[in-house]
């Protein structure tokens, strides 16, 4: 039950050097896998090992023929460039995206990686937003909620904005964790026996309740299975060991024939209530603020008639000055984490677009908002952790979820890539084909760069979006086209 706090232990370093090399030999372990997790982490190793190939070449000497593999050897023999120059950014970015995908996987051989990633990153700058998000996420990750809640704090000090939800995080897991204590002491006042059994090691203790229970005996079970749980909660044992294990006696607990069912009752809402907590954070209106839903038909009738444009988060609207051209559409769409900047971007959002992975921008006020997502279970979780309740009139339902597999019925032998959010909106207004004018405004597929609010100016363009298909799309049904707009009625 100690196992995370030795694994803790085990990965604390801080060295680039070491950190390097470590992400290395771990490149060489992952050949051959077939996990699909494994297999994204490993091209992220890839890509590290040639940013960090590049460095050693500018800083030091030609890199070795063999590209990757022969940086790798050149790594594990100990003879990289050194890199005791520091961090440089696209380094940074690199180990970022390991960690990440490492954090994913969830392996205890990956969960090490991403912490010695973690100890390096913050070792080297010690003021990284992305750091300190990492950090926290992996803290919690291992069960170590306190200083997971340190990590948070520490990332919410140094920005403004709360893209990843990270207050609503926080709240989440103080609440789950006065549920627990709440559980705990209920537990205590319930089988007062387990006081008795409480000065032993809780492993020892633990096993002897389930012989107990093994053979009938849950007179004597039930007392060690508690003292054992009480233990764990005053050694400030992982959370997932905790959680582990209030699941387990709670199962043996309802199977018991006559069962108190009050106290029983008692006990499941308190577990309940510290899970949801933990799951989704506090949830202040669960009606959403009287959110209006909308189905594929009635959006359609919100948009006919009217003319629609679509503005990019590109670096060229950025510097556009056609905020006055593009508040003069009847309705004006915006996507996931846009920038308004009245002079260049207009200020008006009727229609907020958005992928249910990223909380940007929920809390603006729009008419209606549009939330995307392939899955239909984390989609619903995401609309109940990041909706602001008052913050959009319409919401839509899930039948507006993912317009292009789900309404367009194209699969991916059809379109291999994952629709981007602008694409889904694009082709869903082509679709209903009811709006006299439809221009797109500084779509230029991210040549100009992005254009994002701060927080979201580091997120990565993500390779998984058919970028070319989707260009390629737009411009064969394009009716003119200029260097801002591109129209298509």
């Amino acid at each position: 039950m100690t196992r995370v706090h030795n694994r803790r232990a085990r990965a604390r370093g801080g060295e680039l050097d070491d950190c390097l090399r470590a992400c290395a030999v771990h490149s060489g372990k992952l050949v051959g896998s077939i996990d699909r997790r494994r297999v994204e982490l490993a091209e992220q190793l890839r890509k590290l090992l040639v940013v960090w190939g590049t460095t050693a070449t500018t800083a030091a000497a030609p890199a070795p023929a063999g590209g990757a593999t022969a940086l790798l050897k050149r790594a594990v023999k100990g003879a990289a460039a050194p890199a005791s120059a520091g961090i440089g950014n696209e380094l940074l970015d690199a180990l970022l995206a390991v960690a990440n995908k490492a954090l994913e996987c969830g392996y205890d051989d990956e969960l090490n990686l991403a912490l010695v990633i973690s100890d390096t990153v913050l070792a080297q700058r010690k003021n990284s937003r992305a750091g300190w998000r990492l950090r926290a996420r992996l803290l919690e990750a291992l069960g170590d909620e306190t200083e997971a809640l340190e990590a948070y704090e520490k990332y919410l000090s140094l920005t403004d904005d709360d893209g990843f939800g990270v207050r609503n995080r926080i709240a989440g897991l103080r609440l789950a964790g006065e549920k627990e204590r709440e559980l705990f002491a209920l537990l205590g006042r319930q089988v007062p026996r387990a006081a008795e059994f409480t000065r032993r090691p809780a492993t020892e203790v633990w096993a002897e309740g389930l012989a107990a229970h093994a053979v009938g005996d849950w007179a004597e079970a039930e007392p060690r299975l508690v003292g054992a749980l009480l233990t764990l909660a005053a050694e400030e044992a992982p959370v997932t060991d905790r959680q582990d294990l209030l699941s387990q006696y709670l199962d043996l607990r309802t199977a018991v024939p006559g069962v108190d069912l009050p106290a029983l009752t008692d006990a499941l809402a308190l577990y309940a209530e510290q899970r949801r907590s933990r799951m989704r954070g506090p949830v202040a209106d669960p009606t959403v603020g009287g959110v209006q839903w909308i189905s594929l038909g009635e959006f359609r009738n919100l948009i006919t008639g009217k003319s629609i444009c679509l503005i990019a988060n590109s670096g060229r609207v950025g510097t556009s000055s056609m905020g006055a051209e593009i508040d003069s559409y009847d309705l004006v769409v915006r996507f996931n984490s846009y920038k308004i900047d009245p002079k260049h971007t207009g200020s008006r959002t009727d229609i907020h677009a958005t992928i249910h992975k990223h909380g940007f921008n929920w809390d603006q006020q729009v008419t209606t908002r549009l939330v995307f997502g392939g899955i239909s279970g984390d989609w619903k979780h995401s609309l109940r952790n990041r909706l602001v309740p008052g913050a959009q009139t319409y919401l839509g339902d899930e039948s507006l979820r993912w317009p292009l597999r789900n309404i367009g019925k194209l699969g991916a032998d059809a379109w291999s890539g994952i629709p981007t959010t602008g694409f889904n909106m694009l082709w869903l207004l082509d679709f209903l084909d009811v709006s006299p004018r439809l221009d797109l405004i500084g779509f230029d597929f991210y040549e100009s760069g992005a254009y994002r609010v701060p927080e979201a100016m580091k997120l990565a363009i993500t390779s998984v979006h058919e970028y070319t298909s989707e260009k390629e799309w737009v411009m064969q049904r394009a009716q003119s086209v200029t260097d801002m707009r591109i129209s298509l009625r």
